[in-house]
């Protein structure tokens, strides 16, 4: 009878917990605790206690922990989808002595046979194979979370999430020389990145978004002006709606309105990705100036990660040209402006309210 009733408890609780795990993934539960969040002071004695950690211990018997062994010295590539970021991967595998991982996050999981396929992206011309490199690491699959390409996707310094950080780790440690990330889902974690991996270096990539969101779209013939946010879950294929879904929680502007048009949801992401890469990376280059003069920006960007014993023509060779403002075939320089105009405008209203004030002069104060 015990073991029954022990039995049943079991089940139950299973079953309560499961029911609590479905409610709090879901978007109106993490809409109310975003607004609860919003309205709670911020942790205030964090750093104080951070600060204390290598304090020493007053009994000689209770050690801390030992200090973590020096980390290899990684390069992460990060840059929003359909921006380059996959050439840049290409010229980096093509380097003797460099291990270049090909979206270490992506559905696909590279690292298991029996659900990356075989299929590469047309697109991607010289490309035969995404997953070379994980080959030999299947002990990532008990550290992947598929949810990490539409979850969590701002994560600042303070941010906790082990497993990634473990299965970025074995990545570094797996590479037999200097290990090369390539990633398309980090612009907003890039201070997570640095708290975490402080020895390692990025390099940011960036392409015209009028462009890149073009890129985007399906190649068949489509009125781009059209569109609408209702409507736009068919020709998604680059995870624009589950980014919005997850960042407005971080970034209460963004805009989710099923009238408005996607590109002003793109461009907002896209901005945001922009000036995260640009403060946070060592390098950032454009798309454009790499297409249009290679030998140059590949000689650039080795000297800046030193990176030394390439072939600069091999390099050279993998670049393919690509005709620039394409999007011009799709709308107007009136409408992408406009578009554009409104969010800056809005980013500007929202980032002006966080900057501290500026301290005027107390007789400016006096005359006013």
């Amino acid at each position: 009878m015990r073991t029954l009733f022990s039995n049943l408890r079991t089940s139950i609780r299973k079953r309560f917990f499961a029911g609590i795990r479905h409610v709090a993934n879901i978007d109106d539960t993490r809409d109310i605790a975003s607004q609860a969040l919003h309205l709670q002071p911020a942790v205030s004695g964090m750093a104080e206690l951070a600060a204390c950690q290598d304090l020493e211990m007053p009994y000689f018997d209770v050690r801390r922990s030992p200090a973590a062994p020096r980390q290899r010295r990684p390069l992460f590539i990060t840059g929003r989808f359909r921006s380059g970021s996959t050439l840049l991967w290409q010229l980096f595998r093509a380097i003797p002595g460099c291990t270049s991982y090909y979206e270490p996050f992506n559905q696909r999981r590279w690292f298991d046979p029996a659900t990356r396929g075989t299929h590469v992206d047309p697109t991607h011309v010289n490309v035969t194979n995404y997953w070379a490199e994980f080959d030999g690491l299947p002990q990532l699959g008990a550290l992947y979370d598929e949810s990490w390409t539409r979850r969590q996707l701002y994560m600042d310094a303070r941010a906790w999430n082990s497993p990634m950080q473990r299965y970025i780790q074995a990545l570094v440690d797996h590479a037999p020389g200097r290990a090369v990330l390539q990633f398309n889902d980090v612009d907003l974690r890039l201070q997570w990145l640095r708290a975490r991996f402080p020895e390692a270096e990025i390099l940011h990539i960036v392409r015209n978004p009028r462009d890149q969101f073009c890129s985007t779209l399906p190649r068949r013939e489509l009125d781009v002006t059209s569109l609408r946010m209702g409507d736009f879950q068919p020709l998604d294929g680059f995870y624009l709606l589950p980014w919005g879904r997850d960042l407005r929680y971080f970034f209460p502007f963004l805009t989710m309105d099923d009238d408005a048009h996607p590109y002003e949801l793109y461009y907002q992401v896209w901005k945001l990705s922009y000036l995260f890469g640009k403060v946070h990376s060592d390098l950032s280059i454009s798309f454009e100036t790499l297409v249009r003069d290679p030998a140059r920006e590949v000689a650039r960007v080795m000297a800046c990660f030193g990176l030394t014993g390439y072939d600069l023509d091999k390099l050279v060779g993998l670049v393919a040209p690509v005709q620039e403002g394409k999007w011009r075939q799709r709308a107007s320089a009136d409408f992408f402006g406009a578009i554009e105009a409104r969010v800056e405008r809005q980013l500007a209203n929202y980032l002006g309210a966080l900057a501290p004030r500026r301290e005027l002069p107390r007789a400016a104060l006096m005359a006013g």
